[in-house]
């Protein structure tokens, strides 16, 4: 063995019997090859039982992608060794230590892979890297699957329920996040009562115990609160304050449909009526004062809408926020405004939901941030074929794995080379 096949010994993390035994480039195509080799006579474990020190029965040639040397594509080429087990009789071929069984790339290619997936598209990828995207989707579809199974979900007592749309259309897939560590717990298809059911399996094949879960946030779908009644039994409901501030947003945008019809100065001023007023442009500002001085009833949308903001970042304990929000509930109701008086029913049949967010503190704030990040990844991909795509997506975004490949650029001290 010279000194450049030694090199590349090393290189590749090679421990015996396995070596490279040859080098070589292909100018033209910018290609380096690699013959690996295990030395005459040696011996392996049985791939079926494990029965160490079994002679080999015959090779069969294989071929392997590998990160790139410079600017040159890299393949590693090996005579791979079946064993013929004198113990349980099976013929199988022998794990190399390079490379995954059954891929066509190496264990490093695939933890680049990984790497780049969670900052730029499948396809992207795929064509940065010169390969069929779908291998590229094999590559996640094993090890986001694999590092799942490994996290311990026993500690999970509070959790966050959202949907997201995984395509145009009725498609959606629902999320649900440990909103103590901020992490993505499971992702499924659908948003109705059995995507619960569905989680509480997922959750004690982890570790966890449903009914170890004592707080729930979610919005006031009615499927979602008749799931987590049946299959979180000891989980007290919150209804995310966001969930309710959507709402009242709804009931603004609705009052100004109807009323942009006989005041043509409420055109264009959706967005300025929609945003948190202390967020507001200079000439927003300029806007509503002028909009202000109409007496319209957008206006007293708007005002029910902020007050109603106010009282969940104010309100500090839960009898406060019952005395503003009983307040608020007699003022919308008294508002002749139709969207706000059902709105203000909506409220009062969710009443004690609500309130519990002021005891146990919990919102979806950051579910919504989570659930932004996949949405822009989808929108990165132009969108996923598959909704399990879009889920293994989320895992890799969101899921906090914590055993994916490391990727082969990070180093082992955490601080970047200088």
């Amino acid at each position: 063995m010279g000194p450049e096949t030694s090199l590349f010994t090393m290189a590749l993390g090679l421990q015996a019997p396995w070596s490279v035994t040859d080098v070589r480039f292909d100018a033209q195509r910018k290609e380096i090859h690699f013959d690996v080799r295990f030395k005459p006579g040696s011996r392996f474990a049985c791939p079926s039982c494990g029965a160490a020190d079994q002679p080999v029965h015959d090779t069969r040639p294989r071929t392997w992608e590998h990160l790139r040397f410079f600017e040159h594509k890299a393949f590693i080429h090996a005579a791979v060794p079946r064993v013929a087990c004198s113990q349980c009789g099976k013929t199988g071929q022998v794990p190399v230590p390079w490379a995954r069984s059954g891929s066509g790339f190496s264990q490093l290619f695939d933890a680049f892979v990984i790497a780049l997936a969670r900052e730029m598209p499948v396809k992207t990828i795929a064509d940065l890297l010169e390969v069929g995207d779908d291998r590229i989707w094999r590559v996640l579809d094993h090890y986001v699957p694999a590092a799942r199974a490994l996290e311990d979900f026993s500690d999970v007592t509070a959790v966050g329920i959202d949907e997201t749309a995984s395509r145009r259309g009725h498609n959606y897939i629902t999320l649900f996040h440990d909103l103590d560590v901020g992490r993505l717990l499971f992702a499924c298809e659908g948003r109705d009562a059995d995507t619960v059911k569905t989680f509480a399996e997922d959750l004690r094949a982890h570790g966890g115990d449903p009914d170890a879960v004592t707080a729930a946030c979610i919005d006031m779908s009615r499927a979602y609160i008749a799931g987590v009644a049946r299959h979180l039994p000891n989980a007290a409901i919150t209804f995310d304050r966001f969930h309710v501030i959507q709402l009242a947003n709804a009931a603004l945008e609705e009052v100004r449909r109807a009323e942009v019809r006989e005041k043509p100065a409420l055109k264009n001023s959706r967005w300025m009526w929609l945003k948190d007023k202390h967020s507001w442009t200079k000439r927003q500002i300029h806007q509503h004062h002028e909009l202000s001085r109409m007496h319209l009833k957008t206006g007293r949308a708007f005002r029910l809408k902020e007050t109603l903001r106010d009282i969940f970042t104010t309100a500090t304990t839960r009898a406060e926020a019952e005395e503003l929000l009983t307040t608020w509930f007699r003022w919308a109701r008294r508002s002749k405004l139709p969207p706000f008086k059902k709105l203000a029913s909506t409220l009062k049949a969710h009443w004690d939901g609500i309130l519990n967010g002021f005891d146990s503190a919990l919102s979806n704030g950051s579910v919504e941030a989570i659930n932004g990040l996949i949405q822009a990844a989808k929108a990165r991909a132009r969108g996923y074929r598959k909704a399990r795509n879009l889920i293994l997506m989320a895992y890799l975004i969101a899921g906090n794995l914590s055993h994916l490949p490391a990727s082969p650029y990070t180093t082992t001290s955490g601080r970047r080379p200088a």
